[in-house]
């Protein structure tokens, strides 16, 4: 086994923007009934238009040399590759932590936050919060490539981005997560106790109720917000969970349509980006969402991406985790954690109600993200 580390940088060839051009100008659109809005999934009329812009306006070669504007690597790991990128901070007291992202994300939803994370100073806020930061595709995932094999679960995963932090030099570090990027984290938390400083997530799953039994001893406030977890999580598993069960059962089925379609895949993205935030408008930029839509069509990565939910992660238990953990509560997420719940099965040091946001707070309120990860970090030094 190899433990070179590769420098890397994005380099899509012109016949794949030529390619994915000529595919959407030939797109063959599907009807749509009338008055049905966004309750049968994307409108037509909102992935037309979209699509349209991502054929005529979109600046991919903008978006590469903004990616490329970040110091990136790939370095092979349990027979996969795994591209991260690595922004070491100008302050020498900086704690490393690694930011994971989810399904349907990519690194795209770090780089705005990466900055003021790493050199706090040239932001106007304290150097003593500094974090060198190590921000990775999971494996399956955008640069990474497609994984070879069907079993890569977050809890190898975990143990794949513990080597790579130990490649780097990072025998101590931190952990930053949403969606599967927070699974990922609480893995290393349970995995890994002892190279843990803490963890920082927006989504814990174990603290949602999903039972009348989960609300079983909470009182006055704690039991109203229970019975507004428990409801919203009942919407969520009766209207939204499709893709999770398509892409846990069969996402081999579904690849054709999102490798051959870059229309489909721009609307099994896009419809996401909506319903996970809980909205029909547009609160990520566009050119954000089509960066990582078109991460994923360039990388051809859908199918290994979506073979994370078959891997066995979906849904699993949680394990006791006793590492300092910190929430982010964005009330628009799919989900809304309970810190009593919480406080079950995880050591939660830090906990912060936002007024706003959903499911991608580094693309919608990255400002509140950087100031809630500085805070959590800033404890544990």
């Amino acid at each position: 086994m190899t433990s070179e580390i590769t420098p890397f940088r994005v380099d899509v060839p012109q016949a794949d923007l030529d390619d994915l051009r000529t595919r959407l100008a030939r797109t063959r659109w599907p009807d749509q009934p009338a008055a049905t809005g966004w309750r049968l999934g994307a409108p037509v009329d909102y992935v037309r238009e979209l699509a349209e812009h991502w054929r005529t306006a979109f600046d991919w070669r903008a978006q590469e040399a903004r990616i490329n504007g970040f110091p990136q690597a790939t370095t092979m790991i349990d027979g996969t590759k795994v591209h991260f990128l690595h922004v070491v901070s100008p302050e020498p007291a900086a704690v490393p932590v690694l930011l994971t992202h989810g399904w349907p994300g990519s690194i795209v939803e770090f780089l705005d936050v990466i900055g003021p994370l790493t050199d706090p100073r040239a932001y106007g806020g304290d150097p003593a919060d500094a974090l060198t930061v190590v921000a990775p595709s999971i494996p399956g995932y955008a640069f990474s490539g497609p994984t070879t094999t069907a079993d890569w679960d977050p809890a190898r995963i975990a143990r794949a981005f513990a080597e790579l932090m130990t490649r780097l030099g990072y025998e101590r570090f931190g952990a930053h997560g949403s969606d599967w990027g927070a699974t990922i984290s609480r893995s290393l938390a349970t995995q890994f106790p002892e190279r843990l400083l803490g963890i920082h997530v927006t989504m814990l799953a174990s603290a949602v109720a999903r039972t009348e039994a989960d609300l079983d001893g909470l009182e006055g406030p704690e039991l109203e917000r229970g019975r507004r977890s428990l409801a919203k999580g009942t919407k969520f598993s009766r209207e939204g969970t499709g893709y999770a069960i398509l892409q846990a059962t069969k996402p081999q089925t579904l690849a054709y349509g999102l490798h051959d379609s870059p229309a489909g895949q721009l609307a099994w993205i896009a419809e996401k980006f909506r319903s996970f935030s809980n909205t029909t408008e547009d609160l990520i930029d566009r050119d954000d969402l089509l960066a990582d839509v078109s991460i994923y069509w360039f990388t051809q990565t859908a199918n290994s991406a979506a073979r994370l939910y078959a891997a066995g992660g979906w849904g699993a238990p949680a394990p006791e985790n006793t590492v300092p953990t910190g929430v982010a509560v964005f009330p628009d997420d799919i989900g809304l954690p309970i810190r009593a719940l919480a406080e079950r099965t995880d050591r939660i040091v830090h906990w912060t109600e936002f007024p706003s946001g959903g499911h991608f707070p580094g693309l919608e309120q990255p400002d509140a993200l950087i100031g809630d990860v500085r805070a959590f970090f800033r404890f544990l030094r």
